[in-house]
C-alpha cells in the first residue's frame, strides 16, 4: 500500500521528525505553532486543504507529572484531538495511526508478565488515562493502527521536551552523582526502530493494536548504568525507590510490553534488544 500524502502531527518531536525523514516528500509535517490539533475547526480546515491518505498522530502531552496539574490540557491533546482526527478519517476513509504508551497499564501492582495487546488497560495517572481515552477515539475509525511504545529516546526535535537518555548523558557530563529509580520495570525504545515499525504496519495495512518496543526489560537504574558505561563516563549511580523520588504522578511498577504480535509478522523490521538499541543510539551521536 502506498500513500501520496501523509500528515504527521507532532512533526517537530523526536518520533515525528524521524517519520517525516523516512516518508520523504509524501510527508506533510504538522505541529505547533502553525497547526493546533486541539482546535477542531482549525485542524479540519487544514486536513481538508491537504487531503491526506493517512495521518500519523505523534503529538501528545507527555509531561507525566505536569498532566496531574493540567488534566484538561492533557485530555484536550491526548484524547479530544484524537477524536477530531478520527472524525475526519471516518468522513474521508483516511488511515489513522495513533501512537500510545505503556502507561495505559499499571493498575495491576503484582504484575510480572509483559502486557499483550488484549490485556485490559488500567492506567494510574492522568497521562495514562488520557492516552487510553485517545486509543478509544482512534478505534472508532475503521482503518486505524494503535502503536503502544515505551520510554522513547532518539534525536531530539525542536519541540521535544527531552528524554531519559539525554538527561542521563547531560548529568554524567557534568560529573553529577545520579540517583535513579530501580523499582520500575519497562522496555525503553529507540525512535528509529519504532518509526520503521510504524511505517511497516501502515504500508502493509495491519489494522488494530500493536506493541512496538525494543526487546528485553530493564529498570531506569539499569538503563542509566548501561548508558554511562557505553558513553565512557565514571560517575556514581545510586539505585533508589519510587518513594525516594518525589514525583507528582504515580508510575507503574511494571509496564513491559509484549511485542510478539508484531514480531511474528512476515517481513517486520527487527526490534533489537534494548542494550543493542542504546549502543546504536550512542554510536549515532558520535558520527
Amino acid at each position: 500500500m502506498t500513500y501520496q500524502k501523509v500528515v504527521v502531527t507532532g512533526a517537530r518531536g523526536q518520533l515525528g521528525q524521524a517519520l517525516c525523514r523516512m516518508l520523504g516528500p509524501v510527508a506533510i509535517p504538522a505541529d505547533l505553532p502553525e497547526i493546533d490539533i486541539t482546535s477542531k475547526k482549525h485542524l479540519h480546515a487544514f486536513l481538508k486543504s491537504v487531503t491526506p491518505a493517512a495521518i500519523i498522530n505523534t503529538a501528545a502531552f507527555t509531561r507525566v507529572d505536569a498532566a496531574e496539574d493540567q488534566p484538561e490540557l492533557a485530555r484536550a491533546i491526548n484524547a479530544l484531538a484524537v477524536g477530531y482526527l478520527a472524525e475526519y478519517c471516518r468522513q474521508t476513509g483516511c488511515v489513522l495511526v495513533q501512537v500510545s504508551t505503556d502507561y495505559v497499564f499499571g493498575g495491576d501492582t503484582s504484575r510480572t508478565i509483559p502486557y499483550q495487546e488484549d490485556d485490559p488497560p488500567a492506567p494510574i495517572n492522568v497521562y495514562g488515562r488520557t492516552k487510553w481515552e485517545g486509543e478509544l477515539e482512534a478505534a472508532r475509525t475503521p482503518r486505524h493502527i494503535i502503536v503502544r511504545t515505551c520510554g522513547l529516546y532518539g534525536e531530539l526535535g525542536p519541540n521535544s521536551p527531552g528524554n531519559f537518555v539525554e538527561t542521563i548523558l547531560k548529568k554524567a557530563q557534568r560529573g553529577e552523582t545520579l540517583r535513579v529509580v530501580n523499582d520500575q520495570v519497562c522496555s525503553p525504545s529507540y525512535v528509529p526502530h519504532v518509526a520503521r515499525a510504524i511505517m511497516f504496519l501502515m504500508n502493509k495495512g495491519y489494522w488494530g493494536i500493536f506493541h512496538v518496543v525494543n526487546g528485553g526489560q530493564t529498570t531506569w537504574y539499569r538503563l542509566a548504568q548501561k548508558i554511562v558505561e557505553l558513553a565512557g563516563f565514571h560517575v556514581p549511580i545510586l539505585p533508589i525507590t519510587s518513594a525516594e523520588y518525589p514525583a507528582r504522578a504515580r508510575r507503574p511498577h511494571y509496564s513491559v510490553l509484549d511485542s510478539s504480535k508484531y514480531r511474528t509478522l512476515e517481513g517486520a523490521p527487527p526490534l533489537p534488544h534494548w542494550e543493542e538499541a542504546i549502543h546504536e543510539f550512542l554510536m549515532s551521536r558520535k558520527m
